[in-house]
């Protein structure tokens, strides 16, 4: 069932779960845009096809925040704010216990890597390299790892992922990326948990939270 998180005649913003992807691929899985579009079809009794275009994207194993726009115009303006940075977003990612200091830039160079699907991080720029920038501050101990907050800069092909796991720190659960144990669900424990908009006709600043997902681990969120 999808959780919608904000919805009007022009945006619809969907709390992804893990597991979920934004888009088809060649596994041939029903993309979370497939079901939105079935969503707004039945809701709205609408005839004919539904449009609705992909606005950014979150990894599949990932959860959070993610937007669709519901009008071409919409997919425009959307679309350049993205492209021009004038958003802001927030992500919760729980690591080991030990990374220090308590807030923290991180700055490398990524190169992606297609054939595998991965980017892997650089202190220095190399041949193909892409500049990425982070920032984080730890937000709560648990007991065996740390949440931390990030926002980004840049938004580069496994970013975060890529980055944390350069300084020691991968993401809990995110074998890809160097953790030592999976999550049952083959998720991560990465959440895309704000983001901030300017809506694309009325210009006015919207803010979207994504609660975290239902698990044992993200239990600190739970009084929000």
């Amino acid at each position: 069932m999808l959780k919608i998180l904000y919805e009007d005649n022009h945006l619809i913003a969907i709390n992804k779960v893990a597991g979920d992807l934004v888009q088809g691929d060649k596994t041939g899985d029903k993309p979370l845009v497939d079901k939105v579009k079935s969503y707004i079809k039945k809701k709205y009794n609408k005839p004919g096809a539904v449009f609705l275009g992909v606005i950014h994207r979150l990894d599949r194993p990932t959860s959070g925040v993610v937007l669709f726009a519901r009008t071409s115009k919409a997919l425009s303006r959307m679309n350049h704010q993205f492209k021009e940075r004038k958003t802001n977003k927030v992500y919760w990612a729980i690591v080991g216990p030990d990374i220090a200091p308590q807030t923290a830039t991180l700055n490398h160079w990524l190169k992606r890597n297609t054939k595998i699907n991965k980017s892997f991080a650089h202190e220095h720029e190399i041949n193909n390299s892409k500049k990425a920038v982070l920032h984080y501050k730890k937000l709560i101990d648990l007991d065996r790892y740390v949440v931390l907050e990030i926002t980004l800069e840049t938004g580069r092909h496994h970013q975060i992922r890529s980055q944390l796991t350069q300084i020691g720190f991968p993401i809990k659960g995110d074998l890809k990326y160097g953790a030592k144990k999976s999550n049952p669900d083959g998720s991560i424990d990465l959440h895309a948990r704000w983001l901030r908009i300017d809506h694309p006709t009325t210009k006015e600043s919207i803010e979207i939270v994504a609660p975290p997902p239902l698990k044992p681990q993200w239990n600190f969120a739970l009084s929000d």
